[in-house]
């Protein structure tokens, strides 16, 4: 057999061989070029992908502001439910068709008491006073009811006429706080950050009024971080704060600190001395900013905002940690 005869193709099998030749061509050609295609076709739906995430982010957003908006008007309600002013107006009669008349408050009944204008709530008041022992020795002492407006005592005023025999031991001793009767008159040094209300009682001008108050007030701030914070203690009078504050000491360590970093616009917004818009701004700061390291940054970014004052963060330095 001669090299002719090994190298000899049939037509058919020439067919085949160009058939393989142009099909490996073509596999080439598609190898180099569909790549390509595919590339440029995904690159489309990823742009296509990326607008979409973009406007789902958008509406989640807006989504956050709704909600937002409604808790700030919850946040609001809550707050002029809890920190309105003590001068209710349920004490008070709706009608101003009322006399006055000399009286005296230790021996009025309520139905005199209404006739002065006051509601049947705020007689009450003062006659449970009463029969508890209360008694008032001087027109001042009246000043001091729960519930009664300084206006409306002094319009009572020149008409309070107290019996002599009463009046004349005001000077021996001052009459108790209407709304507070103290357990013991014990003068002792107590922790404010971990006194319970019965070891707060055990202050003298400390009842259970102001202890239940002063707790509450703790729990909302996360601790005191100075004695003088008693005077945001709702009815909390500054006579009354005078007699008190000496019987006080503050661990600081108590305290619990908000993370700036990780806290939510809610747990922000929650703390007394931080209003929705000064959450909000902080929050979006961090979002903007990254992880803030101390006050100053704060500072820094918040220079020529009215609601942040150096007198805000010097209240508020010690509730913020920055770790």
């Amino acid at each position: 057999m001669n090299l002719k005869d090994v190298l000899y193709f049939s037509k058919g099998q020439r067919i085949g061989i160009v058939v393989m030749v142009v099909l490996i061509v073509l596999a080439l050609l598609l190898n180099v070029f569909l790549p390509k295609l595919v590339v440029r076709e995904k690159t489309g739906f990823n742009t296509q992908f990326n607008e979409e995430v973009a406007r789902f982010k958008q509406s989640l957003v807006l989504v956050d502001s709704v909600k937002q908006m409604q808790w700030q008007q919850a946040y609001e309600e809550r707050y002029r439910q809890n920190y309105t002013n003590w001068n209710n107006p349920k004490y008070y009669s709706n009608s101003e068709s009322y006399t006055l008349f000399t009286f005296d408050p230790n021996t009025l009944d309520s139905a005199g008491f209404v006739r002065l204008g006051l509601k049947p709530t705020l007689a009450a008041t003062i006659l449970k006073y009463r029969k508890k022992g209360g008694t008032f020795r001087q027109k001042s002492d009246f000043a001091k009811i729960y519930g009664l407006r300084a206006e409306k005592f002094s319009e009572l005023e020149a008409y309070i006429n107290i019996a002599a025999q009463q009046s004349e031991t005001a000077s021996e001793a001052a009459s108790p706080t209407p709304t507070e009767t103290p357990l013991t008159a014990e003068n002792i040094i107590v922790e404010l950050n971990t006194a319970d209300t019965a070891e707060l009682m055990r202050v003298k001008g400390i009842g259970r009024f102001y202890a239940r108050g002063i707790v509450a007030l703790r729990n909302s701030f996360g601790g005191f971080a100075q004695v003088d914070q008693l005077l945001e203690l709702k009815n909390m009078r500054p006579e009354n704060y005078e007699k008190i504050k000496n019987s006080f000491t503050i661990d600081a360590s108590k305290i619990r600190k908000i993370s700036i970093n990780t806290a939510t616009t809610q747990r922000l917004g929650a703390h007394p001395y931080i209003n929705f818009y000064q959450a909000k701004a902080i929050y979006e700061l961090r979002r903007k900013k990254g992880k803030l390291k101390n006050i100053d940054d704060l500072k820094k970014e918040f220079q020529n905002e009215k609601d942040f004052t150096e007198d805000w963060y010097h209240k508020i330095a010690v509730y913020l940690s920055f770790d």
